[in-house]
């Protein structure tokens, strides 16, 4: 019997791809299901007509970071180091999907910690099932995870109470602090995430790529350097013909036919 992919790939519309990490129970995130995921995320970001891609998972759980029992066995600095560079490990996954061209929509179906969380924070938008939870839950193992982007998220006083209490949240405080932007019944949140990623795929790609990247930058330029690349990015998608025909369509009423170029 041919064993189930730990990644399945959907394209349910023009430009969206949608990507379902399959490990039950909790979706732990160990090298296996890493190779899985940036093969699969590396194939959908050199596809020129993917423009946003939607992941989520399956079950109660979106994705539970790192598998703990085999955290347990690594006894030494140097198979510690080596666990946490793996080149298909959970943060390789996170590194890619921050950097990629395209923008990303975690639909966040269920609990979410830890590793899982770091790895949601990577993703651009964040939609949450009104059934899922929140954990920072590094004090909880004691490590230390998520103190680089939840305060850029939602703002250090919040991502202070999450980060040192490692408590359970709930998706309507989520979306209160701002960690999500929308919560959604179990059964609507995927919809719900194809119908953005459908939106954000309908504008200019060069455009969306060219914003995804700077606002990737935005807490770490100064007003100077702000300033030079907004003129330097502005001037480049201002000379494509992408920007054209999203004038011409809009003066003219009519959807715009992009070509990336």
């Amino acid at each position: 019997m041919t064993a189930r992919p730990l990644v399945q790939v959907t394209r349910p519309s023009a430009g969206v791809a949608v990507l379902t990490l399959d490990s039950p129970p909790r979706n732990a995130f160990g090298p296996p299901e890493g190779e899985a995921f940036l093969a699969a995320f590396a194939e959908l970001e050199a596809d020129p007509a993917v423009r946003c891609v939607v992941v989520t998972g399956t079950g109660t759980a979106f994705l539970a970071g790192g598998d703990l029992r085999l955290q347990q066995t690594l006894t030494t600095p140097e198979q510690q180091r080596a666990h946490a560079d793996h080149p298909h490990g959970l943060s390789a996954a996170m590194r890619r999907v921050e950097e990629a061209r395209v923008p990303v929509v975690a639909a966040v179906n269920g609990d979410v910690a830890g590793g899982g969380l770091e790895f949601a924070l990577c993703c651009d938008v964040r939609l949450a099932a009104s059934t899922a939870r929140f954990v920072a839950a590094g004090v909880n193992v004691g490590l230390i995870l998520s103190w680089y982007r939840l305060p850029r998220t939602i703002g250090l006083g919040r991502a202070k109470e999450m980060l040192l209490t490692g408590a359970a949240y709930d998706a309507a405080t989520a979306e209160r602090w701002g960690l999500v932007t929308g919560v959604h019944e179990p059964a609507a949140l995927l919809p719900a995430a194809v119908a953005l990623a459908e939106r954000i795929a309908s504008r200019a790609p060069l455009s969306v790529e060219a914003t995804k990247a700077c606002a990737n930058r935005a807490f770490d330029l100064t007003t100077e350097e702000a300033g030079r690349l907004q003129r330097q990015t502005f001037l480049e998608v201002f000379a494509t013909r992408d920007h054209e025909e999203a004038l011409a369509a809009f003066f003219e009423r009519r959807p715009p036919v992009f070509e990336r170029r």
